[in-house]
């Protein structure tokens, strides 16, 4: 399976607060931007998901910040399948800064997958087998990383 390269995202000016620097909040927004931005790259987009009936919804997520990211820099995310078992997919969050190349804050989320008209939980080994492919595939390659 070809490697995802990852996410490329500069800032908007909007994104920062008083200081100057990416207000913490929009951390999240960038992981979902690099969650979608995977699943395009997949040949599997969200919305396919989407189509196909099943929600994916957070069910946690966190933010470690170990620099500052200011307006004009650009970061390159990493979103890393860290745990999937058919009904729950985990990631972790890479975001480096592309100039200095050093790692400004560090990620996870949790979810889970559901059907939209029942709200219940999906097991894609059994009832998405291409999808559960998918995700396998990209999580066994992070594991041998």
């Amino acid at each position: 399976m070809k490697s995802y390269p990852g996410y490329t995202r500069k800032p908007f000016y909007y994104e920062t607060d008083k200081m100057g620097i990416i207000h913490h909040s929009n951390y999240i927004r960038w992981f979902e931007e690099a969650r979608v931005d995977l699943l395009e790259f997949t040949g599997y987009p969200f919305e396919r998901i989407e189509r196909e009936g099943i929600i994916v919804p957070v069910l946690g997520v966190s933010s470690t910040y170990k620099e500052m990211v200011r307006f004009g820099d650009e970061v390159l995310i990493h979103p890393i399948i860290s745990k999937y078992t058919g009904t729950r997919l985990n990631f972790e969050y890479q975001v480096i800064n592309l100039a200095t190349e050093t790692i400004t804050t560090l990620g996870t989320s949790e979810h889970c997958f559901m059907s939209s008209e029942s709200n219940r939980l999906v097991h894609l080994k059994r009832q998405h087998p291409i999808l559960h492919q998918l995700f396998m595939e990209y999580y066994k390659t992070n594991e041998e990383a």
